[in-house]
Order: structure tokens, then sequence, then C-alpha cells
């Protein structure tokens, strides 16, 4: 573990100390998510701080496809366990951790910007294929 590490997990612990609502494990994804989303950006928009910056959706967006990938049928659960039921605890994490100093965020950002989008826990059930055999 690297000292940025170290700094991250204390701010998570900090900020639980204060508000319990959500598992340690949900902030390391909801930012390992932020990270692969902004790598999946075509070069162009990486290349660019502005265009690079995710909206509230396209987060959501990424962490539903982590979800998916790394848990399959049991994300809702996963997703359960750590407390996080909605866009809306998605971004309660995010500007937990803007606060705190570990990510950023521009004056126009809101909290807003992760509400109205899919229903959380049925977009990690969708379609999802459970490699079922066929009869």
């Amino acid at each position: 573990m690297n000292m940025r590490d170290s700094s991250f997990w204390d701010s998570v612990d900090r900020i639980r100390e204060a508000d319990g609502r959500y598992a340690r494990e949900a902030y390391g994804f909801v930012v390992g998510a932020l990270g692969i989303t902004v790598e999946a950006l075509p070069a162009e928009r990486r290349r660019d701080p502005l265009r690079r910056h995710l909206s509230g959706q396209e987060l959501l967006d990424g962490v539903i496809a982590l979800a998916r990938s790394e848990f399959g049928h049991l994300a809702p659960a996963v997703f359960r366990e750590w407390g996080i039921g909605s866009g809306a605890d998605v971004g309660n994490i995010v500007f937990q951790l803007v606060e705190c100093g570990q990510l950023s965020a521009r004056p126009d950002d809101r909290m807003e910007d992760f509400l109205g989008g899919r229903d959380l826990i049925v977009a990690l059930q969708e379609n999802l294929d459970l490699g079922s055999p066929r009869a």
C-alpha cells in the first residue's frame, strides 16, 4: 500500500465515523468504477481535462457496468449489503469523497446529477446473462 492508498482509506474511515451508512468497500468500488469509466472514454476525450470529467449519470453507468461484471447476479445483494440502493447513494459517496479532498468536482456539479436516471438495483439485474444452460 502506498501513501496515497493509506490517505484514501484514512479519509474513508473518517467519513464513516461521522456517517456510517455505507460500507468501507463501497468507497473503493465507486473510485475504482470512476477510474475504469474514465479509461473507457475515447482517447480524445481523455486527453482533454474538461471533457474527461464524468457526469453523474456517466459515473452511475460505469458503476452499474463494473458491478455487473464483478458480481454478476449477486450485484444487487452486494450493493444492499454496502448500503447502496440508489443513484443518490452513489452521489453521496462521491460528494463525501470530494468534501475530504479525495475527489474533485466542478463548481456546477450537483447531487441532483445522480438522480433521475435508471433505478440502480433494477439496472444491476437487467438482462443479466447468468450463463444458464440452454435446453
